[in-house]
């Protein structure tokens, strides 16, 4: 638990960890103390895996990058990709990611979004990457994850031309998989999610996920070097005996 004043609140829900970014003076726009607080976390869940769900306090989810601090940004920053390598690392967890998004997903905020595995969303999104306007790229995960994630003319007509989806375009592009009545309902979904999420074999999970980022190229083996290793686990059989003795008392 971190306090109320904390760039990034977390709270400790048992099956998953819940991180709020907490700048909602701000519209919770990222920061070099929101970004250092997600490398501590994602620190965290290295270490102890974790189902994490992010979402915005005040109601939006993040309306950009501080634009204050990235204006006096220079070229040795953007090589050092501050952002970039936060939501990478988001990205990178072992456990899946839930992105809650309200309100304004703009930007960095929109890149942070896209680093979850899985996104709901509520009737007020806005999600987009109005960087070119501001005289900069959306360097930090749009330029290839947002063509991965709904198709390159939509990415395009968002990264080119500004475009900035509401939520039913967003729920019908497939960015985000569920579309509740407000952040609540939002949230009581992705924890819903994350608690069935945390009955399920937590090694098949990751393995799961490393399948799933891993590139074309690397499949089927990743598939079957991975399925190996849980062909062996203890917790397979043991998941397999109970389905099957199940299946026996059912008859």
């Amino acid at each position: 638990m971190t306090s109320a004043s904390a760039p990034l609140r977390l709270e400790d829900r048992g099956t998953h960890v819940l991180a709020t970014v907490n700048r909602p003076e701000k519209r919770n726009a990222i920061d070099q103390d929101l970004i250092d607080a997600l490398h501590e976390l994602c620190a965290e869940l290295e270490a102890s895996p974790r189902t994490l769900i992010l979402r915005g306090a005040g109601g939006d989810f993040a309306a950009g990058a501080d634009i204050a601090q990235l204006r006096e940004r220079r070229a040795p920053e953007a090589r050092a990709g501050i952002n970039t390598r936060a939501f990478m690392r988001v990205h990178a967890l072992p456990m899946p990611v839930i992105a809650v998004l309200d309100g304004y997903a703009l930007g960095g905020g929109a890149e942070l979004a896209y680093a979850a595995d899985i996104r709901f969303g509520t009737p007020t999104l806005k999600i987009g990457n109005p960087e070119t306007g501001l005289g900069i790229i959306a360097a930090a995960g749009a330029s290839w994850r947002l063509r991965e994630l709904v198709g390159e003319p939509l990415a395009a007509e968002i990264l080119l031309a500004g475009r900035v989806l509401d939520a039913d375009a967003a729920l019908a592009a497939g960015l985000i998989t569920r579309l509740a009545d407000d952040g609540d309902a939002a949230l009581e979904a992705a924890e819903r999610t994350a608690g069935r999420i945390a009955k399920l074999d937590a090694a098949a999970v990751q393995a799961t996920k490393r399948v799933l980022g891993a590139p074309r190229s690397a499949h089927p083996e990743i598939d079957l070097a991975e399925q190996a290793i849980l062909f062996d686990s203890p917790e397979k059989h043991r998941r397999m005996t109970e389905f099957l003795e199940r299946k026996q008392e059912q008859r």
